[in-house]
This record gives structure tokens, sequence and C-alpha cells, in this order.
């Protein structure tokens, strides 16, 4: 079961970053609401995948802790992993909830998706602006 929701979850956010570059709307120069748009559901999408991902995980072990000392689990309710997932993606990291096991290594690839998106769209439109 773990196995096909994490599928899901990883097509599910491939498909939202695969849509994003597809896209033709960052052609245009100046502010565009329609690529703003764009880029915040793809980021909304990124951020639901990866709470499935995580809700996944969480079904076979502790994923989540409080502190690396003490090792208190958090118990993982759609709003910690969505709220988790949420602060990971947009790189606040608050530090209330600590990844632990393959989790830290999903909320790396997180975090990477939720600097390098929005780097790649900033990018793309003054690309475009300077031609």
């Amino acid at each position: 079961m773990n196995t096909i929701l994490l599928t899901i979850a990883l097509l599910f956010i491939s498909l939202n970053v695969f849509w994003f570059f597809k896209r033709r709307t960052y052609k245009q120069t100046g502010f565009d609401g329609r690529l703003f748009t764009q880029l915040f559901v793809s980021l909304f999408g990124v951020m639901l995948g990866f709470t499935l991902i995580y809700y996944a995980l969480s079904r076979d072990s502790v994923i989540l802790v409080t502190s690396l000392e003490s090792m208190n689990a958090v118990e993982p309710t759609w709003e910690n992993l969505l709220y988790f997932s949420g602060v990971t993606l947009l790189s606040i990291g608050f530090g209330d909830l600590l990844p632990v096991g393959l989790t830290r290594l999903f909320a790396i690839i997180e975090g990477a998706i939720g600097i390098l998106l929005p780097s790649a769209f900033f990018i793309k439109s003054i690309y475009q602006k300077d031609k």
C-alpha cells in the first residue's frame, strides 16, 4: 500500500513541476498574474504531494519528532504533515518538527524544489525581458 501511495505522490509532484515548465506564459514580459498563479498552484501541488509521501512513511514508523534528544514522536495527523511539508517547501523550517529516518531525504528534496522552482520562475522572467 505504501509503495502505491509513494508512487502516486511522486508522479503527482513530477507532473506539477513538468506542467510549470511546459507552460509558455513565462515568455511574456513584466509581472504576469497567470504565471504567478501557475507558480503558486505548482508549489501547492508539490506541497500536497509531499504531504502524501510523509503520510505513507508515517504508516510504517515515526517520521517526525519534537527533539532529537528525547525523540518525542509527533502525531502524524494531516494537519501536522501538511504543516511540516509547507514549512519545508518554503524553507522556513521553524524547527518545531524534525524529520527522522527516510523522511530526512524527502525533506531535503522538497526544500530543494522549494528553492529551485521559484528561482527558475525569476530566471525565466528576467531572461525573457532581455530579449
